[in-house]
C-alpha cells in the first residue's frame, strides 16, 4: 500500500456541509449511506444533501457548493472524480474534501487514513483535521492520488461484463452474430501474446533511469514526501533476479511504444508519452486526529 505524504494538518473549519452521495454508493450499501447522512446531519450546524444521478450532476453539485465544505459519500472512484473536478476548476488549493467511504473499491481510501466504517468516517468529517498531501498531475490534466502503475504490454485487460450478458438477451444475440460473421483464424497463425515485457524510456527530472533497450516488467510512481515522487522500475530478469531501479523526482516522463497505465482505480491510454509532475501539498482531505 502506498504511503501518503503529509505536509501539515489543521482543523476543518466550515460547519456548513455539502454532502454529495455518489449513485454507486446508494446502490451498493444504502444502509451505510443512511447512517452517514444521519450522523452528519446531527453533528453539523447546516447540512445540504445532494443525490446526483450522473457524473454531470455530480460535477454541478460540487461546483455550486458555495462556502459549504464538500463531503463525498462514495468509493475511491468518487473521491478521485471530486479531486479531478476541483483541480480542473483550479479550486483544489482552497477547498478541503471530506470522505465517507461506501462501496466496493476502498483500498485508496484506507491508504489515505480514512476510516471505512460509516459512523467512524462521519465522525472524522465532523471532528477531524485536514491533511495536505502531494498530488501527481499529468500533461493531460489528469491526477493521481495514490499510485500510478504501468503493467506489461497487454497486461491490462478489459473488465468483463459483470453478468456476462445475463438478463440482456439482445447482447448475447449480437455477440453470437459477430462470431458467425468473423472468419475463424487460419491454422498456423498465432495471436500476439496477452502479456509481455514493455520497452519504455523512463526519465526522472530529465535524467534517463531506463531506456528502450532494457525491457521492463513494470513501472510504479507514487507521491512521496516534500514534493518528490518515488519511482520504481522493475527490469526483466534474465537468469538471476534483476534488482529494481529506484529514484525520487519532481517530474517523471514515460515514453515508448503505446502503453496503458493505471492511475488509482482507472486505466487510461494507450499513449506514446506522458509526463507526471508532483504538486506539493496540492490537496486536502479530512482525517481523524490523533
Amino acid at each position: 500500500m502506498a504511503e501518503v505524504a503529509t505536509s501539515r494538518t489543521f482543523p476543518a473549519t466550515s460547519e456548513q456541509l455539502l454532502v454529495v452521495i455518489d449513485p454507486v454508493a446508494r446502490r451498493a450499501d444504502g444502509e451505510s449511506v443512511r447512517i452517514a447522512k444521519d450522523v452528519l446531519s446531527a453533528g453539523a450546524a447546516g447540512t445540504k444533501v445532494c443525490l446526483p444521478d450522473s457524473p454531470e450532476e455530480f460535477a454541478r453539485a460540487l461546483a455550486r457548493r458555495g462556502s459549504r465544505r464538500p463531503v463525498v459519500v462514495g468509493d475511491d472512484r468518487a473521491l478521485v472524480r471530486a479531486v479531478t473536478l476541483l483541480h480542473r476548476q483550479r479550486e483544489l488549493a482552497g477547498c478541503a474534501l471530506s470522505l465517507v467511504p461506501v462501496g466496493g473499491a476502498l483500498a485508496l481510501s484506507r491508504s489515505l487514513g480514512v476510516p471505512t466504517g460509516a459512523v467512524a468516517a462521519a465522525r472524522a468529517v465532523l471532528d477531524g483535521a485536514v491533511r495536505r498531501m502531494d498530488l501527481l498531475v499529468d500533461d493531460s490534466d489528469g491526477v493521481v492520488l495514490g499510485a500510478l502503475r504501468i503493467p506489461p504490454v497487454g497486461g491490462v485487460a478489459r473488465e468483463p461484463e459483470a453478468d456476462g450478458g445475463a438478463g440482456r438477451p439482445w447482447l448475447r444475440t449480437c455477440r453470437s452474430l459477430v462470431r458467425t460473421l468473423v472468419p475463424a483464424r487460419p491454422s498456423g497463425i498465432v495471436s500476439a501474446p496477452e502479456t509481455g515485457p514493455a520497452r519504455l524510456r523512463v526519465e526522472v527530472d530529465g535524467e534517463t533511469l531506463v531506456d528502450l533497450g532494457q525491457p521492463v516488467e513494470g513501472v510504479s510512481v507514487v507521491p512521496g514526501v516534500c514534493g518528490r515522487a518515488r519511482v520504481e522500475v522493475r527490469p526483466v530478469s534474465v537468469g538471476a533476479e534483476a534488482s529494481p531501479l529506484r529514484a525520487e523526482a519532481r517530474a517523471v516522463t514515460v515514453s515508448g511504444a503505446h502503453f496503458r497505465y493505471r492511475a488509482d482505480a482507472a486505466v487510461s491510454g494507450p499513449v506514446r508519452t506522458r509526463t507526471w509532475v508532483v504538486r506539493e501539498g496540492a490537496w486536502g482531505l479530512t482525517v481523524p486526529t490523533g
